[in-house]
């Protein structure tokens, strides 16, 4: 329970540092508001759990991403709220998360993601920020010390490869080839959430 607060706690404190840069990354290809929908919807889902003291992870994951949810409903932040809501029930009854846990929440993060958004990988989307850390979680998954940082490092190498991708969703798609000259939003909070998640892992 406590590595969960404390991830959320650094999401939101990730999100609220990056939220200018964020705001710039999608005003060249968006409305500008995805800054504030993450910073603003992190801190809701942190906000929610901060002072639960319900055990069960997976129960207390998806009141976080039902908060969110709530707060941000946005086409960004009803994406980040159903990766939540979707661990959460991938990890109902559990109590303890494992090195070997973390592999699943973030697969089954970028399900819900998936599920709710219809994008497939090469789309230029949050999940192909995501699904290279993934992997790398999955392929060291008995020491997170390693796996995390490797992880991190991938989804910011994955958001610096969707320059040059031919965007199929949201406002970028409508760009059609001049989308390739961009780089992804979606796939910038992919990495942030990654570097996040090195954090907790190496303090």
């Amino acid at each position: 329970m406590a590595e969960v607060k404390e991830l959320l706690s650094v999401w939101a404190d990730l999100m609220a540092a990056n939220k200018e840069r964020l705001i710039e990354l999608d005003g060249a290809v968006g409305d500008s508001d995805l800054g504030l929908t993450m910073s603003d919807g992190f801190r809701a889902a942190y906000e929610a759990i901060k002072d639960s003291t319900e055990p069960d992870i997976g129960k207390l994951i998806y009141t976080a991403g039902k908060a969110m949810g709530a707060a941000v409903p946005s086409t960004m932040g009803t994406l980040m709220a159903s990766g939540l809501m979707n661990a959460g029930k991938e990890f109902k009854g559990v109590e303890w998360m494992e090195d070997r846990s973390w592999p699943g929440f973030f697969q089954a993060y970028f399900d819900g993601v998936q599920k709710r958004g219809k994008a497939e990988l090469g789309e230029k989307t949050f999940l192909d920020g995501l699904s290279p850390a993934v992997e790398v979680l999955r392929n060291n998954m008995d020491d997170m010390c390693v796996a995390a940082p490797k992880a991190a490092q991938a989804a910011n190498d994955a958001f610096h490869a969707t320059k040059g991708m031919l965007a199929k969703h949201g406002r970028m798609a409508i760009r059609g080839e001049q989308s390739r000259e961009y780089l992804d939003p979606g796939a910038a909070v992919a990495a942030l959430l990654m570097e996040g998640f090195s954090q907790i892992i190496l303090r």
